[in-house]
This record gives C-alpha cells, structure tokens and sequence, in this order.
C-alpha cells in the first residue's frame, strides 16, 4: 500500500501543477488580449487567435510545409526571434512548437494573425535558449504559402 501512495503522490502533485500553470498563463493570456484591445478567439487548447488580415484559399494542416514571414515576442513586448525583412522562412510545421501546429491551420493563404501561445504549447516548463521555462509567447505571422 505504501508503494501506491508513494506512486501515485508525485503523479498527483504533477497534474496539480500543470492545471496551476495553465491557469496562470490563462491569466496572462488574458491581461495581454486586455491590455492592447484584441478581439481574440479562445481555442479549446488555450491557445488565442487573432485573425489581422483574412487569407484566401485553402489552410494548411499541421503536416504542411509553410512559408511564413514572423516575428515573436514576450507579452512586454521585447522581440526574441524574427525572420528577416522580404525572406521568409520555409519550415515544416510538424516541426515547430504546437502553437504553430494548433494556429497555423487556422489561417489561409496570404493571411496575417496574432497567435498568443500559453507555455504548455511553447517551450513548456523548461524554455528554449533565451526563453525562460513557462512563458508565454506572441507571434505575428503571416502565412506566405503552404505546401
């Protein structure tokens, strides 16, 4: 019986944490969208949405192969990785962090959007280089083509 508890304790503690986090990135999700007056759509996922320019055609899927121009930053604004100015960046979106891969196929061709990514679908708890582990992220990208 010991051995169970024991088990099980750390699986609980762990899944209490992630909904705690989840609910604090909700939170500065929200206070950004606030903030700077975005008309946002919630995905299931926590993931926010902000249509800026409408595409046409067809949307990608999570398997493509994009072209997009993008610049990312914190929710105070310091940029932390961009592409450059008329190159745009061709990548697989399987690939990428799952915000890409969950708000990429919402766009269209030619479209631009805000994707306010929480931690969870970022660089988690751990980060990546110069992002700090459980922060949450804004891209603005638009999406040049897919494949």
């Amino acid at each position: 019986m010991r051995k169970i508890v024991f088990l099980i304790l750390p699986l609980v503690l762990l899944l209490g944490c992630g909904k705690n986090q989840n609910d604090k990135d909700d939170a500065v999700l929200k206070k950004y969208i606030s903030d700077n007056g975005l008309n946002a759509v919630a995905e299931p996922n926590g993931l926010y949405y902000v249509e800026t320019l409408a595409g046409t055609g067809g949307s990608p899927t999570s398997a493509s192969t994009v072209t997009v121009n993008y610049t990312g930053y914190f929710t105070d604004g310091r940029i932390f990785d961009q592409s450059r100015a008329g190159s745009p960046v061709q990548l697989s979106l399987s690939g990428t962090i799952g915000g890409w891969q969950e708000g990429i196929p919402l766009m269209k061709k030619g479209g631009k959007a805000k994707l306010l990514i929480p931690s969870v679908l970022g660089y988690g708890a751990y980060g990546n280089g110069t992002i700090p582990g459980n922060t949450c992220l804004i891209f603005d990208i638009e999406l040049v083509n897919y494949q």
